[in-house]
């Protein structure tokens, strides 16, 4: 058999909960069972694929291995390498600067754990600080309240509902300037906590903070 040619970019990206790293052909099965969910699929707006295994295989084979200019997809694993879910930014525009985000953990016993908003995180943190785009937008269900609470969380804004194929989406966005003035006030927060756990505790009498032992 000949083996298949590999990919020639690697991404590996670490968040606090979660990896975002390049698709590889282990993830055709777990990426077709989340594919063939029907629950998955409404949480999505599409419809279930309806591929034999075999069939699905040769979509795939072709993603991980001849990846589109104009998107890139990622595979979500933990920290101890289970692979959960799937993300990937796509319509890439370099003419408006701008793509969409897309996310799924398909594993749903990483659902409202906080792995959605770290994901978000990383990849937004690589799409700002490894790319020339300015512009991050989405299209999440106004049903999917889970979802809009993780984007919200990342630092996306509703700016207005979208209707389209008979489903009303929220549409989203962040900007390159709101992702540098949220991490830098992040990075303000984590500086004065780290501040204020290391300042040494003053030397305070039992007696002033004991009412039972004052004067």
């Amino acid at each position: 058999m000949r083996p298949e040619p590999e990919a020639t970019t690697k991404l590996r990206l670490v968040g606090e909960l979660a990896v975002l790293r390049s698709k590889t052909m282990e993830d055709a099965e777990a990426d077709y069972s989340w594919r063939v969910d029907s629950e998955l699929a409404a949480l999505d707006a599409t419809r279930p694929v309806t591929l034999t295994f075999t069939e699905y295989m040769r979509y795939h084979r072709d993603d991980v291995n001849y990846p589109s200019p104009w998107s890139v997809r990622m595979a979500i694993d933990t920290l101890d390498g289970h692979h959960i879910g799937n993300c990937m930014y796509y319509d890439i525009n370099a003419e408006k600067s701008q793509c969409e985000l897309g996310i799924m953990i398909g594993d749903r016993a990483y659902w409202s754990k906080g792995y959605g908003t770290d994901v978000i995180k990383v990849a937004l943190a690589h799409i700002f600080t490894a790319t020339n785009l300015e512009r991050v937008y989405l299209h999440t269900l106004t049903s999917n309240f889970r979802a809009q609470k993780s984007f919200a969380k990342a630092g996306f804004i509703a700016v207005h509902k979208v209707k389209r194929d008979g489903y009303e989406f929220v549409f989203m966005e962040i900007w390159r300037k709101q992702w540098t003035a949220n991490s830098a006030k992040l990075a303000r927060s984590t500086s004065a906590d780290v501040s204020a756990a290391t300042a040494p505790t003053p030397s305070v009498s039992r007696a002033e903070t004991d009412p039972l032992l004052g004067s």
